[in-house]
């Protein structure tokens, strides 16, 4: 494989357009994650790009593996690890782009084995930063031959790392919103659904909500759709 090579600006604006779209689009997560990766290696010409997100859901924190263009099964499967763990760790902690001339003599990078079945030699790892300084993940970037990644390359990935902070920050926000709406409108319909199993079976609240369960779960239906179900039932026969 030829080194990376610095194709055009136009290339790398066109890069941070695609990810920039992505922050108006309906895109769900795991396809911007994919994205992201599709279109840093695209614009760089890197054997492998890596996107890893730190998670704060788990407990402790790790840094996980997102997404990559690479084939290999083996990179991609439950992949963790910790905030202060290899070279992603590293990135994360410092908070600062890594070059790595051969990630086989770093003592930094932890899998290389992995490295050896892929043919990685170099590597490139930024942080992914919002405007307060905040890292949520990195993108790696791996070439198949030593390669001296220029402070110009640097930056334009960095740029591209950011715009792609921002999407992801953008989509996350997008799907709890999203999340919280229809949580709210199946409360909403769970409200409506119990009063009129109030009124026709003449049951207090918690036992009309009782029933709804135990007909969600006898009707292998979700209990938003059996409130649906007796909402317009009700409506049908009040019409």
């Amino acid at each position: 494989m030829e080194k990376i090579s610095i194709k055009t600006y136009d290339e790398y604006i066109k890069a941070l357009t695609d990810i920039s779209r992505a922050i108006t689009s309906d895109l769900f997560l795991e396809d911007l994650f994919k994205l992201i990766v599709m279109v840093t290696a695209r614009v760089t010409d890197v054997a492998i790009c890596s996107l890893w997100l730190i998670d704060e859901n788990l407990k402790p924190p790790m840094i996980t593996l997102r997404a990559t263009q690479a084939f290999a099964p083996e990179y991609v499967k439950d992949r963790f690890l910790n905030l202060d763990e290899g070279v992603v760790g590293h990135v994360v902690t410092n908070k600062k782009p890594l070059t790595i001339k051969n990630v086989l003599k770093n003592r930094k990078f932890k899998e290389k084995e992995m490295a050896k079945k892929l043919g990685l030699v170099s590597m490139v790892g930024v942080p992914l930063k919002l405007k307060d300084d905040k890292v949520i993940g990195v993108l790696n970037c791996f070439t198949t031959e030593p390669h001296e990644f220029s402070k110009t390359q640097v930056n334009l990935i960095t740029a591209v790392a950011n715009q792609a902070a921002v999407a992801i920050l953008n989509t996350e926000l997008m799907v709890k919103t999203k999340v919280i709406r229809e949580e709210l409108e199946t409360r909403k319909l769970l409200d409506k659904a119990k009063e009129v199993i109030m009124h026709r079976r003449k049951m207090a609240g918690d036992e009309a909500y009782r029933w709804l369960q135990k007909r969600s779960m006898d009707s292998r239906k979700s209990i938003r759709q059996v409130a649906e179900a007796i909402l317009l039932s009700e409506e049908l026969y009040i019409n």
